[in-house]
């Protein structure tokens, strides 16, 4: 009697190294650094959490489950809703490399995460604390000429910590007589041109002659002694140089990302159309653009100031 030839077929529970599998799969998809580190703690959290739990069909059931867990420790819906797009990508790797069964994985991927009810107010700085700031840099320094050119390119070009840390010299060229930053590389690699004021220009070319930079990385590291050394900086480094000046400009809980939501209030302020706002910020989404204004909602002008119970 013959034996019937064996036919693999798709699980229903997953196995740790069913998921390592996935899981590796799931960031070899992934060309960003940061959407890498994003989803692999996402997906390490969740593995941690299902092997912990009992064995159940990894379906639309699991995923109710860990999403409770996680109002259960009361974290945001944003939180969640970040979280939950990289359980999802990992039951597609999983259902693509054979090892679940195609229905769950589509049961898991139709999941939703809570709603968003609101919207978290930014962080801005007026154009008077913006000047204040910059002021913070010691000028007679290699140091604070690099931080200035590092705050001013914030402020002004409204850039990602990511982008500049990656900005080289070859990315400053001149394109309808004025200097800009060519082919910047942002979130999900778009690419975008932003234009440089004359005023952050004149910080870089301070920067880059005193610190002798003529190709690669524009900004690189400064030593106590204000050497100039290494063949960049990290993100780190502009975070801790941020919340450095921030503080002592008296300026609380400030990140690098609010100086890019400051350049594009500004920019909105002194007239600037929508959608030249939008290129600037490299954004595919003009309601995206829209939320970095924060102009949905007034704060210095409050329409509650003045109700006529002022007197109370």
């Amino acid at each position: 009697m013959k034996k019937k030839p064996f036919r693999w077929k798709p699980k229903r529970v997953l196995s740790l190294p069913d998921l390592d599998h996935a899981k590796t799969a799931v960031l070899n998809a992934l060309g960003s650094p940061d959407s890498q580190r994003s989803y692999r703690s996402a997906i390490d959290d969740f593995i941690a959490w299902y092997c912990s739990e009992p064995r159940l069909a990894f379906n639309k059931a699991v995923g109710l489950r860990y999403r409770l867990q996680f109002e259960a420790r009361h974290l945001s819906a944003s939180t969640i809703n970040l979280r939950l797009p990289a359980i999802c990508r990992l039951a597609y790797e999983a259902a693509g490399s054979g090892l679940l069964r195609p229905e769950l994985a589509a049961n898991i991927r139709r999941f939703k995460g809570p709603k968003k009810l609101g919207v978290r107010i930014g962080n801005w700085l007026t154009a008077q604390q913006g000047k204040a700031l910059v002021r913070i840099p010691a000028e007679g320094s290699v140091r604070g000429q690099r931080d200035f050119a590092m705050l001013v390119l914030l402020l002004g070009c409204s850039l990602r910590c990511s982008e500049l840390v990656h900005l080289t010299t070859e990315h400053l060229q001149q394109r309808e007589e004025h200097w800009a930053i060519i082919d910047v590389v942002g979130k999900r690699g778009h690419v975008r041109t932003v234009p440089i004021p004359a005023w952050v220009k004149q910080a870089i070319d301070i920067w880059s002659t005193i610190a002798n930079i003529e190709t690669a990385r524009l900004f690189r590291c400064v030593n106590k002694n204000g050497a100039v050394w290494g063949r960049g900086t990290t993100k780190k480094v502009v975070w801790c140089m941020v919340r450095e000046c921030a503080s002592k400009a008296k300026l609380e809980r400030l990140a690098p990302h609010d100086l890019r939501r400051t350049c594009a209030r500004l920019c909105h302020a002194s007239g600037g159309e929508l959608e030249q706002i939008q290129f600037l910020l490299g954004h595919v989404n003009v309601q995206t653009s829209e939320h970095y204004l924060g102009c949905k909602q007034q704060l210095q002008d409050a329409v509650n100031d003045k109700i006529g119970l002022e007197t109370l």
